[in-house]
């Protein structure tokens, strides 16, 4: 089976140097919803399939919690501010959220270290105590640490966005944050016909993996959002037990996060992050995901050259090493 390749486009990336660069290496190109407008979703479709022939996938926003700011804050250790408030404009998203954020509840903010605890709730605002500082940026996920919190598993945008999807022949879609079997048969339902991308990103799915995985075709483990559920010395005991039972049913699976962070600024990865990418390979991988690295890093196109080389070196050498 060919080992493939999803790059996520942003602003780095959806341009015609790059689309004609990497045209015989990648076999999808993924926009995410998280970070996209239907409006930009739109231009961004239009643009590419004049320029590309690759595949286009659109990613959901899912079932997860998501910052708004107009610009980023950094909030000290023991600092009180309210969230869904009008004057500061900090608000988090989806709306259902609002009712269902309790007094206690505490939440771990985006990648920068920020984490809160709800210590008010109002009609209109909740009051948070800042316990451990950080920054508060705009569309970072929220993760609800202690309890599971039941959100839909696609939003209004969501919805609206596959329709557009299909107006523009999009036969790829991908369902960020499948926590359960109904999850996972929502949205094949809802796209019958299509080719569809389940990610496992959350401690609730690895409880109901079997089921999803039943039920699913083509999966995809995203170690960033997972290691918000899991502690992070987990990650390699959750991503083999995940391929290996995805791999036992003869579906394919997908692995994405930090496969070349360093390169978000460098022009070549580290030893560390060569071998990382091996070792999935190895694990048995269906393909590999590149996201920050080529959507808002300085050197997308080595990027893609990258995981080409290691997986022709997968290729050539993999097979004949034995332990």
């Amino acid at each position: 089976m060919k080992i493939q390749i999803f790059c996520t486009l942003g602003p780095k990336s959806i341009n015609k140097k790059f689309l004609k660069s990497i045209s015989n290496q990648v076999h999808l190109l993924r926009l995410n919803m998280s970070h996209l407008s239907l409006n930009k979703l739109k231009k961004n479709l239009v643009y590419i399939k004049k320029i590309s022939k690759i595949p286009i996938c659109i990613d959901t926003e899912g079932a997860q919690i998501r910052t708004k700011i107009f610009k980023k804050k950094f909030f000290k250790l023991g600092k009180i501010f309210k969230i869904f408030d009008a004057k500061s404009k900090i608000s988090l998203y989806p709306e259902e959220v609002k009712s269902l954020l309790k007094k206690n509840d505490k939440l771990d903010i985006g990648f920068e270290g920020l984490k809160v605890k709800i210590i008010k709730k109002k009609l209109k605002y909740i009051e948070v105590k800042v316990i451990s500082d950080g920054w508060f940026e705009d569309s970072k996920g929220v993760h609800v640490t202690n309890r599971y919190l039941k959100l839909n598993c696609l939003t209004k945008k969501d919805l609206k966005a596959i329709e557009l999807g299909k107006k523009y022949k999009i036969k790829n879609y991908a369902l960020s944050f499948t926590n359960t079997i109904n999850d996972v048969k929502t949205f094949n339902d809802l796209l019958p016909n299509y080719k569809k991308i389940f990610k496992i990103e959350s401690s609730q799915a690895l409880k109901n993996i079997n089921g999803i995985i039943s039920n699913g075709k083509n999966f995809l483990i995203d170690r960033g959002d997972l290691s918000k559920s899991t502690t992070l010395e987990m990650i390699p005991v959750a991503q083999r037990k995940i391929m290996k039972s995805v791999i036992k049913s003869k579906k394919r699976v997908f692995v994405a996060t930090n496969l070349l962070e360093s390169m978000i600024l460098n022009k070549s990865p580290t030893r560390g992050e060569i071998n990382d990418v091996y070792n999935i390979l190895e694990q048995g991988a269906s393909g590999l995901v590149l996201a920050a690295e080529t959507a808002i890093g300085n050197n997308p196109i080595q990027c893609v050259n990258y995981l080409s080389k290691i997986i022709k070196i997968y290729k050539k050498y993999g097979k004949q090493i034995r332990y």
